[in-house]
C-alpha cells in the first residue's frame, strides 16, 4: 500500500482539488492532513475573522470526507517538522499540495518542498487557486503587467478550457489506521472566538465546499443576469458573495469561470468573468511586486504627506463614526458581518486615505483582521489602487466624494438605514447627508455625529495639494 500525505490549506475541497487527484491518479492512498502554524505566514498572519471561518470551513470538509470514509486530520505547526513526523509514521512516500502566493507561504513551501524530496520523499505542489499562474502573463518584452487591462486581453487571449474533477464517493484509507498521529481535534486548533462575536457572519455566509456550490447557483440563477448594474448596489444582493469561498479554495474558480462562461449572459457574464480577472491580476503583481503588501509599488509617493494616524480619528473610522453615513454603514456591516459590498469598500477607503489622509496600511490591516474574505492579493491590490500609490491606481486626483456616490448607488437610503438606524427619524433627503438638517433635528439622532469628522470639500482638497505635490516631482508611474 502506497501512501500520500495530501496537505490541504487555502483549497478546503474535494471536487476539482489538484492535489487530492494526483494522489488517487498516482495509486496512493490519501492521507488528509491540516497543519496549523500561522507563525509562519510572517507579518500576514490570518486574522480573526479568517480564523472563525476557517474553522467552520474545516468542519465541513471533515464532514464531506467523512461521507466518503476518510476523515481530515489536524496538527499544530511547525510544519515541515509535523509533516515529516506524519509520514516516518505511516511510510507514506509522498506529499502534495495546492500552491499559495503569499511571499512568505511562498518562501517558506519552497523550502519544504527541498527539505522533503532530500529526504527521498516526492514533493509535488498544484495550481488550485488560479486560472493562470502568476508568471504565466508577461508583456512582449518578458516583464510583469502593471496595468489590468493589457494583462486581462493576454490573459483571455491564452484561456483554455478548464480541467474540472469530481472526487470519488469513497476514499481507500489505511489499513492500520492507529499508525497516524493523533493530532489535535478542530477545536484543539482555537480558531473560533470565545466570546461568539463572529454570529453575524453566519447570517449571511455558510463556509465549506456544499456552502460554495449553494452561492453559486444561486448567484448564476438570480445574480448573473443584471450583474452589471446591480452589482455597484450595496442595498441589492448584486454581487456573487463568492469572494470568501475563492479565498479559502472551497469552489475552484476554474468551475466558477466555466459555469458563468457557459451560461452566455451575454455583457453581464463578461463583467462576472472579469472580476475574477481582477484576482487574477492582483496574484500576478503580488508575485512579481511582494514587497507591496507593506510599500507603495509607486515610490514616488514614498514622500507623500500621510497625516498622523490618531487613535481616536483612526477608531472613528473603524467603529462606523466619521459622520458620514455611506461611510460608517459600510465600517458597521463589516464589524457585524465580516464582509463589505465591494463598491462600499471603494468609498471607505477613500475617504480614509484621501479625505482623511490615513495612510492605506492602517486600512489594509483593519480589513485584513475584520474581513471573512480577507486575501492577501486582493486586499493590497485594492488598497493600493484607491491610494492611487499602486498599479493601474486610480489617479491622485481621483477623490470619491462619498455624498455623491451613496445619491448614485443608495439614493433611497436603504443601505445607510440597515446599519445606520439612528437616521430613520431624519427626513428621506437628508439621511445620506445628516449635516445638512436644521440643528434643532440633529437632536434625534441619538449620539450620532453631528458633522464629518472631515468636511468633504476641505478634505478633498487638503488631498489634492498633498497628491499635486508629489504629481509636481514627475507624473506618478502607472
Amino acid at each position: 500500500m502506497q501512501i500520500a500525505l495530501v496537505w490541504f490549506r487555502n483549497d478546503l475541497r474535494l471536487d476539482d482539488n489538484p492535489a487530492l487527484r494526483a494522489a488517487i491518479d498516482g495509486g496512493y492512498v490519501p492521507l488528509m492532513v491540516y497543519i496549523h502554524a500561522p507563525a509562519e505566514e510572517g507579518d500576514w498572519r490570518p486574522g480573526a475573522a479568517s480564523d472563525a471561518w476557517r474553522h467552520h470551513a474545516l468542519a465541513a470538509l471533515d464532514a464531506r470526507l467523512r461521507e466518503r470514509g476518510s476523515q481530515l486530520r489536524c496538527f499544530h505547526g511547525p510544519t515541515l517538522a509535523t509533516l515529516e513526523s506524519i509520514c516516518a509514521a505511516v511510510g507514506a512516500e509522498a506529499v502534495f499540495w495546492n500552491r499559495r502566493y503569499e511571499p512568505a507561504v511562498e518562501a517558506r513551501d519552497t523550502e519544504i518542498k527541498r527539505a522533503l524530496r532530500r529526504s527521498g520523499l516526492r514533493a509535488e505542489s498544484f495550481n488550485g487557486a488560479l486560472l493562470f499562474e502568476p508568471w504565466e502573463i508577461e508583456t512582449g518584452q518578458g516583464d510583469p503587467y502593471k496595468v489590468f487591462t493589457p494583462f486581462w486581453k493576454r490573459a483571455l487571449g491564452q484561456w483554455r478550457a478548464p480541467r474540472l474533477w469530481d472526487a470519488p464517493a469513497r476514499f481507500e484509507t489505511l489499513e492500520d489506521d492507529d499508525a497516524v498521529p493523533h493530532g489535535v481535534p478542530l477545536d484543539g486548533l482555537h480558531l473560533r472566538p470565545a466570546r461568539g462575536w463572529d454570529a453575524g457572519c453566519w447570517d449571511r455566509f455558510t463556509p465549506g465546499e456544499p456552502g460554495a456550490r449553494a452561492a453559486l447557483t444561486h448567484f448564476l440563477d438570480a445574480g448573473l443576469d443584471g450583474y452589471g448594474r446591480a452589482r455597484d448596489l450595496p442595498a441589492a444582493r448584486g454581487t456573487s458573495r463568492l469572494s470568501p469561498h475563492l479565498h479559502f479554495g472551497e469552489v475552484s474558480i476554474a468551475r466558477v469561470a466555466h459555469a458563468a462562461r457557459e451560461r452566455d449572459a451575454g455583457e453581464d457574464g463578461k463583467t462576472f468573468v472579469a472580476e475574477l480577472g481582477w484576482r487574477e491580476f492582483a496574484h500576478h503583481l503580488l508575485h512579481h511586486f511582494p514587497r507591496t503588501v507593506d510599500e507603495n509599488l509607486n515610490p514616488r509617493f514614498e514622500d507623500f504627506q500621510w497625516a498622523p494616524a490618531r487613535g481616536a480619528r483612526l477608531e472613528a473610522w473603524q467603529r462606523g463614526r466619521t459622520g458620514v453615513p455611506i461611510v460608517d454603514a459600510g465600517m458597521r456591516e463589516l464589524w457585524h458581518t465580516g464582509w463589505m459590498h465591494n463598491r462600499v469598500r471603494m468609498i471607505v477607503a477613500s475617504y480614509l486615505t484621501k479625505h482623511m489622509r490615513i495612510h492605506w496600511r492602517h486600512g489594509a490591516r483593519w480589513f485584513w483582521d475584520t474581513l471573512v474574505d480577507a486575501d492577501l492579493a486582493n486586499n493590497t491590490l485594492g488598497w493600493q489602487w484607491v491610494a492611487g500609490t499602486g498599479a493601474d491606481a486610480a489617479p491622485y486626483f481621483r477623490v470619491f466624494n462619498p455624498l455623491t456616490q451613496a445619491q448614485r448607488f443608495d439614493p433611497e437610503a436603504a443601505y445607510v438605514l440597515r446599519w445606520l438606524p439612528e437616521l430613520e427619524t431624519l427626513p428621506a433627503r437628508h439621511r445620506l447627508a445628516p449635516w445638512e438638517v436644521p440643528a434643532a433635528a440633529l437632536k434625534s439622532l441619538r449620539g450620532y455625529p453631528k458633522a464629518p469628522i472631515v468636511d468633504l470639500a476641505e478634505g478633498r482638497q487638503a488631498a489634492l495639494d498633498a497628491y499635486g505635490k508629489v504629481s509636481s516631482r514627475g507624473r506618478p508611474e502607472k
